[in-house]
């Protein structure tokens, strides 16, 4: 995986302190995910994120505000080779592949021609109790985005 230094450093605090992201998000408000998503520098931190970070790491503000404050934009993806080679990452790139165009065209067919915005997205992880063995829940939110026409 390539992650920077700042993000290592924050995964090894996060370790620490014995931390989840849930616990993390709960401090700053936030879902999980997305509180992750900084954690890999996946994310744009703002300067109140930061803030909350450096108390629930137990590090300094201008620390991470060096590394991540208003200079910073993150390089998104390029986290893993393709296809990824840890279980979990591949499985989802599976469900991709499997999936992907199945579920293309039913959002073509209940939305019209365009894409789910990446941008203005949400993720979150949910664990279902199931008797025969718990279950994981994903959902992806994003925006529809008609395709422009000129």
């Amino acid at each position: 995986m390539n992650l920077s230094s700042i993000h290592k450093r924050m995964l090894h605090l996060k370790a620490e302190r014995n931390l989840s992201f849930a616990q993390i998000a709960e401090e700053m408000g936030r879902d999980e995910v997305y509180v992750a998503a900084l954690f890999y520098g996946q994310a744009k931190p703002t300067t109140e994120e930061l803030q909350t970070l450096s108390k629930s790491l137990a590090t300094t503000t201008n620390y991470l505000k060096e590394e991540l404050g208003e200079h910073f934009f993150p390089s998104r993806g390029g986290l893993t080779e393709m296809p990824p080679k840890d279980p979990t990452l591949y499985r989802l790139y599976e469900i991709i592949e499997v999936y992907g165009y199945p579920i293309k065209s039913v959002i073509h067919e209940r939305f019209g021609d365009g894409i789910m915005s990446a941008v203005d997205f949400s993720a979150h992880v949910e664990k279902v109790d199931d008797p025969k063995g718990d279950r994981v829940r994903l959902t992806l939110e994003g925006k529809f985005l008609p395709y422009a026409k000129w």
